[in-house]
């Protein structure tokens, strides 16, 4: 089989394809034909060494949807269309970039779509971390007001259809004045120019604040973020898009603005269950809402596809169709 592989941790041209035996599952595991994956921005961590957990060489992915192709146990049957994220894929074991995969069973979502693979591999942790922020994280309300930060990365447009559909009010953010089309189109209500100081343009519309905030960016923006959520409202730690993941210095008190609540979503910690996954899609196959794909590679351009992610250009999904 084709697998690409990460010998030691660098620039996109560290990715390299090889090939490799089709491993074999054992108790607990199943065998799954990778039919499809997204690209994360975990992975470009990863790549550039700023994973310190993860050993080398390693297939890396996190994500991918495919059919079962062998498991001891019974339990799923060859062909069952099966979505896997996170869990260790591509950080513990080796990941979804290559066209075969052991994965632990206690991660796979199994589901029935007639969605082309291309959309469906754009979903598992896209879902994950959208449907956990909003639902879990934040339990976002019919009627409030929700703030994107990183309007428009994948998750962030995902989030902002979602929220639309959930009767939410969205605003949206994003540094390039020329997404708002994009932005609108993914059901924000505005958009907002970021340029570093998103509380004084929030409190010019609503002096109060926002209800909720989704907060995509990452730290160096955080407290911005929450300075534009009104007293009793949340904020939602989910995204590294700035791969700024921790604090040189924490002083809560200083930090977090009174009675304004912050906390995360973690897909590896937190796990959606299948049935909200068929459901989504459900709702994408009546048109409800539209996953934004930026662009499709082969398994084989997967240094082009990184390159393309680490440029920030890509407004939407960028998926390796195997």
């Amino acid at each position: 089989m084709k697998a690409i592989v990460l010998y030691k941790p660098g620039g996109a041209e560290n990715l390299l394809l090889e090939k490799r035996q089709t491993p074999k599952p054992e108790n607990g595991q199943v065998l799954v034909s990778v039919k499809a994956f997204g690209l994360n921005r975990s992975e470009l961590m990863t790549r550039k060494g700023l994973s310190p957990s993860v050993t080398f060489p390693r297939v890396l992915g996190i994500e991918c949807v495919g059919e079962i192709v062998e498991d001891p146990s019974g339990e799923f049957a060859r062909g069952q269309q099966v979505a896997a994220c996170m869990g260790g894929m591509g950080r513990d074991f080796d990941g979804s970039y290559q066209e075969f995969v052991v994965l632990p069973k206690n991660i796979l979502m199994p589901f029935e779509s007639s969605l082309p693979w291309e959309t469906l591999g754009a979903l598992p942790e896209m879902f994950q971390t959208v449907f956990g922020s909003l639902e879990l994280a934040l339990k976002l309300q019919k009627s409030e007001t929700l703030l994107i930060r990183g309007g428009t990365s994948s998750i962030g447009l995902m989030a902002a259809q979602l929220a639309k559909v959930k009767g939410a009010r969205v605003i949206s953010t994003s540094r390039n004045a020329e997404s708002k089309e994009k932005i609108l189109a993914n059901g924000a209500e505005m958009m907002l120019v970021d340029n570093g100081n998103l509380e004084e343009k929030v409190r010019s519309i609503l002096p109060e604040g926002v209800d909720k905030a989704l907060e995509l960016v990452g730290t160096n923006t955080l407290a911005d973020t929450l300075k534009s959520v009104k007293p009793g409202g949340m904020a939602c730690f989910a995204g590294m898009l700035s791969e700024n993941w921790s604090f040189p210095d924490f002083a809560p008190m200083d930090y977090i603005p009174s009675t304004v609540g912050l906390t995360t979503y973690d897909s590896g910690s937190i796990r959606i269950s299948a049935s909200n996954f068929q459901y989504f899609l459900r709702q994408i196959e009546r048109g409800e809402i539209r996953p934004e794909i930026a662009k499709i590679f082969r398994l084989e351009e997967i240094e082009e596809a990184h390159k393309l992610m680490e440029s920030n250009l890509a407004q939407g999904k960028i998926v390796v169709k195997i």
